[in-house]
């Protein structure tokens, strides 16, 4: 029977790279002995459009009765003017929440033949491979109290009466869950656990520390350290190889994410997933939308493609008919990602500055990676 997988393009280059990812997926998942019934849905900015809000509760609905979704990207200028009640990135937010997807994993790998595409010199980046696990659906994007008051000034030269507030909030039980996934990742890594923290300055840091070292208690096994935000900042960029498992806020954990996958190079390679209790999973490569080079066929879809490794390994990799063939053909995808990497296909993101080799685009890219996955 095949496995229902609700497809969220989104915006910008979302439908580019989402495509290059499904057709992946299908050439896997056969040779892992799945097949796909794919359903198609709007989210962000198109669904605006379309509908006057970026998440119907249509498309919740089609995701719960989903074995996995796969999100391109969402928002894009056009939209910048809009009330942020309705921007396209709500979406995003309102989907986490209704699906229960509170762990987000973040993997942050240097592939050898991109240690020189990163910003940091070859040695401070060669061998990292980190996994950011950050909270997705408490914290300062979902507290109460929020919101806007007051007024703009009437003319040049007065004062306005404009206040704002957002409210960091978090349950003992939202932290626990999340301190825990993080621990279990370790064990399946090189069991040690970096919590990142404020609690030098905020309440809400000091509880997740008490809760975290709770937790750390009954994995005798994985190393725990605490580290303040601002400097696990500098250490990523100084020393990255010292990190394996990063557990942290939302906040905090949307922040170091995007710096942890630009010492791998560009955004563009990054896949994520968002779990929910159970496995359920929403996949997605880290970057946005990219508006500047929507349909030109120049975007970048091994974020993409990962990601759906990702999928294949979460979603059916736990499963006893499907787990051993999934976790085959998701190590298989990452395979023919290095391998055409390693043979000097490049996406215009990975050159370095000054660099003059061919590129390909993202049409092709998918197809190099088709090619390598058919060969092993």
């Amino acid at each position: 029977m095949a496995e229902r997988i609700v497809l969220l393009p989104g915006d910008g280059i979302g439908p580019e790279v989402t495509e290059q990812a499904r057709l992946v997926l299908v050439a896997a998942g056969a040779q892992a002995g799945l097949e796909f019934d794919f359903v198609e849905e709007l989210i962000g900015g198109c669904s605006i459009d379309a509908y006057g809000t970026p998440l119907r509760e249509e498309v919740i609905e089609a995701c719960r009765g989903s074995r996995a979704v796969l999100l391109g990207a969402v928002g894009g200028p056009r939209w910048d003017e809009m009330p942020v009640a309705v921007r396209p990135e709500k979406g995003l937010l309102a989907i986490r929440k209704a699906l229960g997807l509170f762990a987000n994993l973040r993997p942050a790998a240097v592939m050898p033949a991109l240690v020189n595409a990163s910003a940091l010199r070859p040695e401070i980046v060669e061998g990292v491979d980190l996994l950011v696990v950050r909270e997705l659906t408490g914290g300062i994007y979902f507290g109460e109290p929020r919101g806007r008051e007051g007024e703009a000034p009437a003319s040049t030269g007065e004062k306005g009466t404009r206040r704002a507030l957002n409210a960091m909030v978090y349950e003992e039980h939202e932290i626990e869950r999340i301190t825990r996934v993080a621990f279990e990742q370790a064990r399946l890594r090189r069991n040690h656990v970096t919590h990142v923290h404020k609690a030098n300055v905020l309440d809400v840091s000091q509880l997740w520390m008490e809760v975290v070292d709770e937790v750390a208690k009954d994995y005798p096994d994985v190393e725990l350290a605490h580290q303040l935000v601002d400097s696990c900042a500098m250490l990523l960029v100084q020393e990255p190889k010292r990190f394996d498992v990063i557990v942290t806020g939302n906040l905090f954990g949307d922040i170091l994410s995007d710096e942890a996958a630009m010492i791998t190079g560009s955004l563009g390679m990054l896949p994520s997933a968002s779990l929910a209790t159970g496995g359920f999973g929403l996949f997605e490569p880290v970057h946005g939308s990219a508006p500047d080079i929507a349909g030109q066929d120049l975007a970048n879809p091994l974020a993409a493609i990962q990601s759906v490794a990702m999928l294949l390994e979460t979603s059916f990799g736990s499963d006893v008919a499907t787990g051993p063939g999934a976790t085959r053909a998701a190590a298989a995808i990452r395979k023919a990602v290095a391998d055409v990497l390693d043979a000097g296909h490049r996406s215009g993101d990975l050159l370095l500055p000054g660099e003059t080799r061919d590129t390909v685009g993202c049409k092709r890219m998918g197809e190099l990676v088709l090619d390598a996955l058919g060969r092993d």
